[in-house]
């Protein structure tokens, strides 16, 4: 039921110059002061989506500082993570509310994680989103722990958020990328709220040039001689890829060279993707320049960097968005972001200094013509941008959040 996902350890002396030096001395204190604590991490995947991604940084990270950090994933059944995914679906606003016999299933499969997890020991404990919230519920021992949701609550559905409120309050800390998705019932006194960070070293972020990122782009069919805008995120309906689509065919019309590219990764939490890709394929009518992408057609890491530096634009059209890496992605890479007004996409987007933030797709069309219209002015947002990324968002920071949690967590 639970797997162990082994991992180096990364050392901070790889980002000292990308912060600075008062963050650095901060870092090493606290992991000084921690050092040789047990962490464990639960989540339900290691590939695919943002929460992953970022455990996949952050845990060697600690491990580089001398917490004695494990990271553990589960596997059930598809029914499961098809729940699930409507509970995700309705903590961000949709209507409707689970069936008694869904409802018992979740529980079940939470509580055979906590069973499996019995036999293991720890100093703090750190859940991940909604599925697997309800694990204290069965686990007496799961404490000092804090339960991480990633995801944009600000307009839950009330059943099923108080569904999963019930087990959330039994944390000893609750983890919001902003303070207004923390919802009714929550202790305020109990809420720790920071937001996502990018790994500006990992694959997906490092630096390459620009002729290796149109090599990429042409081993999927596109033109780099032609004008590119991107959305890379999950096949989610929250983050409105049809918009995308709309927009890209009212930019067509001053533009009519312009490609677009939706590139997104299936996960074993996610089954709804399936079905998004194949109705964004009907959505497209065989336009031969939307190229719709996946991990299943060979688009890693790498590949998305490639995609997000051969971009002229890069759009995250999301209604709802927990927090939303692949903007501070962007504009680490120098690139003007056009995102929808939801959510964390708002903390990361200076709007009009590094991008723009829109709510419609006749809004995006305008910023996708403005800015190829002035590509120095798209330039300067890029400069902009990338500096908003180094002081706020970078993986060092959050590494830093977590650390001040543990010893809080720790001294409590």
């Amino acid at each position: 039921m639970i797997e162990e996902v082994k991992l180096k350890q990364i050392k901070l002396a790889a980002y000292k110059d990308l912060i600075s030096a008062e963050d650095y001395a901060e870092i090493e204190k606290l992991a000084k002061d921690l050092a040789g604590i047990k962490v464990v991490h639960l989540n339900t995947t290691s590939t695919g989506g943002g929460v992953a991604e970022i455990l996949l940084s952050l845990v060697p990270l600690l491990k580089g500082v001398g917490i004695n950090a494990d990271w553990y994933t589960i596997s059930a059944p598809k029914k499961f993570f098809e729940i699930t995914k409507q509970i995700h679906n309705f903590l961000q606003g949709k209507k409707g509310d689970l069936s008694d016999a869904q409802r018992e299933f979740y529980l079940k499969v939470n509580q055979e994680v906590a069973a499996d997890f019995a036999a293991i020991t720890a100093d703090i404990w750190i859940i991940h989103d909604p599925q697997v919230a309800a694990v204290i519920e069965y686990h007496p021992n799961l404490h000092p722990s804090a339960w991480r949701c990633h995801i944009d609550t600000s307009h839950p559905n009330v059943f099923v958020w108080h569904f999963l409120s019930t087990f959330a309050q039994k944390y000893d800390r609750y983890i919001f990328t902003m303070r207004k998705y923390l919802g009714p019932g929550l202790d305020f006194k109990k809420a720790v709220v920071f937001t996502e960070a990018i790994d500006p070293l990992n694959r997906k972020n490092k630096a390459i040039s620009k002729i290796k990122a149109e090599k990429v782009i042409e081993r999927f069919g596109l033109d780099p001689q032609r004008p590119l805008i991107t959305q890379v995120s999950r096949f989610d309906p929250w983050k409105d890829p049809w918009g995308v689509i709309d927009a890209y065919r009212v930019a067509k019309k001053e533009f009519p060279n312009i490609q677009l590219a939706l590139i997104g990764s299936f996960a074993s939490d996610d089954p709804e993707a399936y079905n998004i890709v194949g109705d964004l394929k009907k959505y497209a009518k065989g336009d031969p320049n939307i190229f719709i992408l996946s991990n299943q057609d060979g688009v890693g890491y790498r590949e998305v960097n490639g995609f997000q530096v051969a971009s002229r634009v890069i759009l995250q059209k999301s209604t709802r968005e927990g927090f939303g890496l692949t903007v501070s992605e962007a504009m680490w890479k120098g690139k003007p972001v056009i995102g929808g007004k939801a959510g964390g996409i708002v903390e990361q987007i200076a709007d009009g200094e590094t991008g723009f933030l829109v709510t419609t797709a006749t809004q995006a069309a305008e910023k996708i013509i403005y800015l190829l219209k002035n590509p120095k002015i798209a330039e300067k947002m890029g400069r902009v941008g990338k500096a908003r990324v180094r002081e706020k968002f970078l993986i060092t920071r959050l590494l830093r959040d977590h650390l001040r949690l543990y010893d809080e967590l720790v001294q409590s």
